[in-house]
């Protein structure tokens, strides 16, 4: 019996010391954003903001002008991004390919300090453009995940400004199929009535009567990729009709 007492004593030790170093659930050992992840290759990490429950799968793009955390990217469609409030709240897809990082993850990020938002398309014509905002910041639920962006530098142009007047999607909450915040009650395009944005361009988005900048709509094959109202849309970019884009990615770094 004291020899079974004397191991139970042992395994016990064993447990606190692998607890206290992180062996458990709550691992604290995860970097908080791709930024601290340093001289490594482009790849899925496992990374834990300051503040947030849990670690999780993110997809780190390591380049010349810097380490971003990939918080959404679209190839094509196999993924499905017309979804509910839910799925855009905690994430969906998969870090390696098409997904969408998740909006709470986002938020809990953005609070900790200054981020730089990095947004890149690709055209079915072999081009490409980019757009970046230095103090990109997500507020949290209670604001239904509001946008904050500051300066724009690029060669998409600034549509989340907007390619007309008066949608400015700066300051609009997030909305879905099940969540409606893009300030339509209703809007009117031509001779077209618009309730909700996300019936009109689909997927989630920060809307704004409808806004020019949208990339989590209907991915579009070539040949079909022009003229439509859903689709992966930055209104500045490839005009004057609606151009959905070959493929996207937003990213964000530290400033």
């Amino acid at each position: 019996m004291g020899g079974l007492s004397g191991w139970s004593g042992s395994m016990l030790t064993l447990l606190l010391i692998y607890m206290q170093t992180g062996g458990g659930s709550g691992n604290t050992a995860a970097p908080p954003d791709c930024s601290f992840i340093p001289n490594g290759a482009s790849g899925v990490y496992t990374i834990q903001p300051a503040g947030f429950r849990y670690s999780f799968q993110a997809y780190c793009e390591m380049g010349a002008n810097g380490v971003w955390t990939v918080i959404q990217k679209r190839t094509g469609g196999a993924v499905a991004f017309d979804r509910e409030w839910a799925a855009y709240k905690n994430g969906f897809g998969f870090a390696s390919w098409d997904h969408w990082l998740g909006l709470e993850k986002i938020s809990v990020m953005t609070k900790s300090k200054r981020w730089k938002l990095r947004v890149d398309l690709w055209d079915f014509e072999g081009g490409s453009a980019y757009a970046e905002y230095d103090d990109f910041r997500v507020g949290d639920e209670s604001t239904n995940y509001r946008l904050s962006v500051g300066r724009y530098r690029g060669t998409a142009g600034d549509a989340i400004r907007g390619a007309y007047p008066g949608i400015n999607q700066i300051g609009f909450g997030f909305s879905t199929f099940d969540r409606d915040n893009d300030g339509c009650d209703p809007c009117l395009f031509g001779d077209i009535l618009v309730g909700k944005c996300t019936e009109y361009e689909r997927g989630g988005w920060w809307y704004s009567k409808c806004g020019s900048a949208s990339l989590n709509g209907d991915w579009h094959p070539k040949g079909q990729h022009i003229g439509w109202s859903t689709g992966l849309h930055w209104g500045t970019w490839n005009g004057p009709a609606p151009y959905s884009a070959k493929a996207t990615r937003m990213m964000i770094t530290p400033m």
